[in-house]
């Protein structure tokens, strides 16, 4: 299945997580980052994919911070505990307001700010005729070990069939919706990402290699790398 004249392709970008670990005193995806709050720079790639019909932005409840614009962009004050419980609030949100369980959605983590337009595109050509979908992954490039609780290394793992998982994650809207549903009364409890829940639906994603530049805005100097490739591409 592709998409067909009536399929249309949704992004999804959770966004009500406080991010702890930047050590910044409001979320993360606020802060600003070459000018501007870090979410807008993910929002301004997706803004650039005339396929992607609309993007959904997912803020925990109570949060005015950002605001839609009418047309391709909505936010939805409709953030769970977890990432996964957003991601599948979300989902409904779009069933709701429209979408269709065989229509695609793109999920996107906010604070993957480097994303471009050319990626996301691949990924979409990528997965659009696959029965399953797929999403961003890099092959992991260093050695890697596993450690004792001792914090001393256990044992170094074959990395020749590891990546490392990024995000756009793409399947159909339906599918992953089911999936999720099947561990929301556990809490989503071993849900990492929405290709995790695919997994443990009996599926295998397509894996779509991504670019080591895509990294998640995490620990406070990350913000420094990411203000710089950012500036490198404008210059």
């Amino acid at each position: 299945m592709g998409l067909t004249t009536d399929t249309r392709c949704f992004a999804l970008i959770p966004s009500a997580g406080t991010g702890s670990r930047a050590g910044t005193a409001s979320p993360k995806q606020y802060q600003p980052l070459a000018g501007v709050p870090l979410v807008r720079h993910t929002l301004a790639a997706f803004a650039a994919v005339p396929r992607v019909a609309r993007v959904l932005v997912v803020v925990a409840p109570g949060d005015d911070t950002l605001s839609g614009d009418g047309a391709r962009l909505e936010v939805a004050p409709c953030g769970g505990a977890t990432r996964a419980a957003s991601v599948f609030n979300g989902l409904q949100a779009l069933l709701a307001g429209g979408a269709r369980p065989e229509d695609w959605v793109l999920v996107h983590d906010a604070a993957r700010c480097l994303i471009m337009p050319e990626q996301i595109n691949a990924l979409i050509d990528a997965c659009l005729p696959d029965a399953v979908g797929g999403l961003l992954a890099l092959p992991l490039p260093d050695t890697l070990k596993s450690a004792s609780a001792q914090g001393r290394v256990a044992a170094t793992i074959d990395r020749a069939d590891k990546w490392l998982a990024q995000t756009p994650q793409m399947f159909r809207i339906g599918l992953l919706h089911d999936a999720l549903a099947a561990h929301a009364a556990q809490g989503f409890a071993g849900i990492t990402d929405e290709a995790s829940a695919i997994e443990a639906a009996g599926h295998a994603p397509l894996l779509v290699r991504g670019s080591a530049q895509n990294f998640k805005v995490t620990y406070p100097e990350d913000f420094a790398l990411a203000e710089a490739i950012l500036r490198s591409r404008s210059a």
